[in-house]
């Protein structure tokens, strides 16, 4: 049994798992499924959600009335913690990486919207955030707030139950529809989702290989990320368990020029899969992952997915990243 710690219910779960009846048929042997994260809610949509449901109740049991949180300009992440901050009368601080534009767009725009105060970092500086952050809590202690740091991406020992508890309803949902996937597949970034995943796969007894394509860092970087928190996990809440049991694999070569930069092949995926099924991705992760799955189904035995039959793509939101990316795609 599971030490669960306090959890908020700020998602709408649980989220659908559907095929991919069109797209599938481009195979002739490959069922591929969607878990629907992009459906937790409307503006907080996405993976984030469910890790904020936990390491936001974490800020709530040490007394916190202010959220400090960071990353890229258009993070999915900032967005859902300014909207849930907004909803739970909680003072937003986001410390963004990058220079402030000139409009604001797509998720940046909901920050402001949702009323979140925002400090920018130049990319050069981005290495001194952990350090700005604790600034900011001393400046808040001075005014009389209590203020909880949240990592990028909500990825630390708190966020991985999102993820854990994600994968609690993923075998709830195979077993309603009599599923057995070989695969999990899912974009990682801060590493959070791949490690409730990975983490969650042991603890449930889910046969599942869970793959997960890297839009930033390298696996390297991913493995010991994991490790890590899971360490932490374990010491914070007094849980047995032996990591050597964790498979973690994190496929390369799809990450493209860089993070949130994408190559044409992402795009024209992004639009295949919207014209076939009416699903939306995104080109900083959902496209990229996807179209890293694809094009591994499409080696066959030589593929990091050989063997397929079904495969479980957790789709992670990212909508709003569309909107400033919109030149990219190609329209006859």
């Amino acid at each position: 049994m599971l030490n669960w710690p306090r959890r908020l219910q700020l998602a709408q779960l649980p989220t659908p798992l559907t095929k991919l009846t069109n797209f599938s048929k481009s195979f002739s042997d490959v069922n591929i499924w969607i878990k629907h994260d992009e459906l937790t809610g409307l503006e907080v949509s996405g993976n984030k959600v469910r890790k904020l449901e936990f390491c936001i109740a974490e800020a709530l049991e040490q007394g916190c009335n202010t959220l400090i949180t960071c990353g890229g300009v258009q993070s999915n992440h900032c967005r859902a913690t300014a909207i849930l901050g907004a909803r739970l009368g909680l003072k937003v601080h986001l410390i963004l990486r990058g220079e402030r534009p000139t409009v604001p767009e797509g998720n940046l725009l909901l920050d402001y919207l949702a009323g979140a105060e925002i400090s920018y970092l130049p990319q050069r500086e981005w290495k001194t955030h952990p350090q700005f952050a604790r600034e900011l809590q001393e400046k808040y202690r001075t005014q009389n707030s209590n203020a909880l740091f949240i990592p990028t991406g909500a990825s630390d020992e708190i966020g991985l139950w999102g993820y854990i508890a994600a994968t609690e309803e993923l075998q709830a949902d195979f077993a309603r529809l009599k599923l057995t996937p070989e695969f999990i597949v899912v974009a990682t970034g801060s590493g959070g989702t791949q490690g409730g995943l990975t983490l969650g796969v042991e603890l449930f007894a889910i046969k599942s290989q869970v793959l997960a394509f890297n839009v930033s860092d390298d696996a390297a970087y991913f493995t010991a990320k994991i490790l890590e928190d899971v360490t932490l996990w374990q010491q914070r809440y007094k849980e047995s368990f032996d990591l050597s049991r964790l498979r973690i694999k994190t496929i390369e070569g799809y990450l493209g020029p860089g993070y949130g930069v994408a190559g044409k092949e992402v795009f024209e995926t992004i639009r295949n899969v919207a014209n076939s099924d009416g699903v939306f991705l995104d080109p900083v992760y959902t496209g990229k992952a996807f179209h890293g799955m694809v094009s591994e189904l499409r080696k066959g035995a030589n593929g990091a997915l050989a063997g397929a039959r079904n495969v479980v793509f957790v789709h992670t939101g990212g909508l709003f990243g569309v909107f400033p990316q919109q030149q990219n795609f190609q329209f006859d």
